[in-house]
């Protein structure tokens, strides 16, 4: 069942490109920090082929405390898709009388103290995948910064995931050459990120950017950066010679 939901922890997990045991550790609840992201796991794996992760989705999906649960649904960000989900297994959506409460169940005592983990890199790299997961999401900038560099797939859509990501830190991740294709793949297909001059900027002139993608962004590129990207060594020659067309034609006036 699609939650509706987009980010690129949901879209992984859509294509499929989750191990078996980290899908079983979400259809527990026990994955996403953030309760909208948990409550569309949950909802994505119920109907998940494999048996037994369907059943344990359905399962922490049955114990969710109603009234929190409606409470919840009612939030502007949960998907029509999500609260159709739920009216079909009987849940109705009714005003919710305070602030909702955290719908997600989890399976640890972690709270936010979290963020005051060590920054060290090796000591991020030694944690659990779970416990990367949730820095990414709700840690400090400086362990975004070293997470979005993860090997995992996990655990860089995490950061992309995060509410607490900022524009300026995706600028700063679409100039990073030490990242996956993946992470600029997934910075390229953001709406609201390609707005971002900057980001355009930093993914062409990423040596790391699938060059197909960079020569897509040179005819976005000004003047001034048009030409600096013709004599730049460190990207392809194809996307040199994409910038040497266009600077020819005319570049727009960014």
């Amino acid at each position: 069942m699609d939650p509706g939901l987009r980010s690129p922890l949901i879209d992984l997990f859509r294509r499929g490109e989750a191990a078996r045991d980290v899908r079983v550790l979400a259809a527990k609840g026990a994955l996403a920090s953030r309760e909208l992201d948990q409550l569309a796991l949950l909802v994505l794996l119920s109907d998940d082929p494999d048996p037994e992760i369907a059943a344990a989705a359905n399962g922490t999906l049955n114990i969710l405390p109603s009234e929190a649960l409606q409470a919840f649904l009612v939030r502007p960000e949960v998907p029509a898709e999500m609260r159709d989900f739920f009216a079909a297994r009987g849940v109705s959506v009714a005003a919710p009388t305070s602030s909702a409460d955290v719908v997600a169940p989890s399976t640890d005592d972690e709270s936010d103290e979290e963020e005051n983990t060590e920054d060290d890199p090796t000591v991020l790299a030694s944690l659990p995948i779970v416990q990367r997961m949730k820095l990414a999401s709700k840690g400090t900038r400086s362990q975004r910064a070293q997470l979005v560099r993860d090997s995992n797939k996990l655990v860089a859509a995490a950061v992309l995931s995060s509410p607490k990501l900022t524009e300026s830190e995706v600028e700063a991740f679409a100039k990073m050459a030490n990242v996956t294709e993946d992470v600029l793949r997934t910075i390229a297909m953001n709406r609201t990120w390609m707005k971002n001059y900057g980001v355009i900027s930093g993914l062409t002139k990423n040596p790391k950017t699938p060059p197909g993608l960079s020569m897509q962004l040179v005819q976005r590129l000004n003047e001034k950066d048009l030409k600096a990207l013709t004599t730049d060594r460190n990207v392809p020659e194809a996307v040199r010679l994409a910038a040497k067309k266009f600077l020819r034609k005319g570049p727009k006036d960014v």
